[in-house]
């Protein structure tokens, strides 16, 4: 079971998390710090405190020694929380709740006295609040592991983001409504790690094509380009990161009801707007694997009639994708964890056959 022991790792994660204390043999190493590698979109204007909002992000650092603690500020401190995924060496991930507005994440123990990789995963997305990397503690940074060199960016809503998934804790109905994130174990990342590729989670809670729900005031057009999506703030710089394919997945929160013109011109433009920013990619439209038996078929239409028109234009390397079954086991409907694997095996196979990866 990937949660076993969950609450010690959870309480042993955050001893300290009421204080800056550090023990005598650790030195802070800072968020500027060379060895630190970033993945995702991030506010970097102040590089001694990188910010980011979105779900999925993620920081990757190397160290010597079997001690290690995390400095991490939370914008909510503890009215919401944010949820980060810590995983040393690549195995047993596990989920953290931050409880405060400044929090000092102590490794779990019994580390060998050797070198270990870190990953720490924002679980939460920009409806929840920032968080502040400030750095790390340890004996002494190692030079990180070589980036994968394949590259994925994740356009989405709450699948994408990872809502509604994590039911491990606490159940579905219980506690607050952001509690079942996990973006860590969302399809796209898992699709990533399948495929030994970096992910990007450009998602958002609620978000449409030509309408969003739950009274937000954004639709994914407007806000593909920004590093806050929820604000529509921070511009995104395309040039950090380009990506060899792109998915996009959209209209669980428009309906099936939408004007079929609108939808589609929207859906097209949206498109040739990623083109022109990703020039080589591989742009997969893909179906909600959450919607019914209407939205889908809704859906399927739509995409077969965009992806033509795509490709009758002379863009060639757009195509579409329509997942197998609904899966809605998880909160609110959303996939559950047992899902995610499920839709990350369908779109990796996909993703397979059309790079030949």
């Amino acid at each position: 079971m990937r949660y076993f022991s969950v609450w010690f790792l959870i309480l042993s994660a955050n001893v300290g998390a009421f204080g800056r204390s550090k023990p005598a043999d650790l030195k802070l190493f800072k968020a500027n710090d060379p060895h630190i590698q970033y993945y995702g979109r991030m506010d970097d204007s102040n590089p001694e405190i990188p910010r980011t909002w979105a779900p999925g992000v993620y920081i990757v650092a190397k160290f010597k020694g079997p001690k290690c603690q995390v400095l991490i500020n939370d914008e909510a401190g503890g009215a919401n929380h944010n949820y980060l995924e810590i995983v040393i060496d690549g195995k047993n991930p596990y989920r953290i709740e931050l409880t405060t507005k400044e929090n000092t994440l102590d490794v779990p123990g019994g580390l060998s006295d050797s070198e270990h990789t870190i990953l720490i995963c924002k679980d939460t997305e920009s409806n929840i609040g920032y968080i502040d990397f400030i750095g790390i503690r340890c004996e002494k940074l190692l030079s990180p592991p070589a980036k994968p060199k394949r590259k994925i960016e994740y356009f989405g809503d709450s699948i994408t983001s990872g809502t509604g998934m994590d039911l491990s804790v606490i159940p579905c109905g219980k506690g607050q409504w952001y509690d079942q994130h996990n973006a860590y174990m969302s399809y796209g990342a898992l699709t990533s790690r399948n495929l030994d590729a970096q992910w990007y989670l450009t998602a958002l809670a609620g978000v449409g094509l030509v309408h969003s729900c739950c009274n937000m005031n954004v639709v994914m057009p407007q806000i593909y380009d920004k590093v806050f999506l929820r604000n529509d703030t921070v511009l995104w710089n395309f040039d950090k990161y380009t990506p060899d394919v792109v998915t996009i997945c959209l209209g669980q929160n428009d309906g099936p009801k939408q004007d079929s013109a609108l939808f589609c011109s929207t859906y097209v433009n949206l498109v040739k707007a990623i083109r022109k920013h990703y020039p080589k990619a591989d742009i997969i439209c893909l179906t909600s694997p959450m919607g019914d038996k209407t939205l889908t078929t809704v859906l399927q239409k739509y995409l077969t009639a965009i992806t033509a028109s795509l490709n009758a234009a002379g863009d060639r390397r757009v195509s579409k994708y329509f997942f197998s079954k609904q899966y809605h086991n998880g909160c609110g409907g959303h996939p559950d964890l047992d899902e995610h694997k499920l839709i990350a095996g369908e779109l990796t196979a996909y993703i397979k056959q059309l790079k030949g990866w």
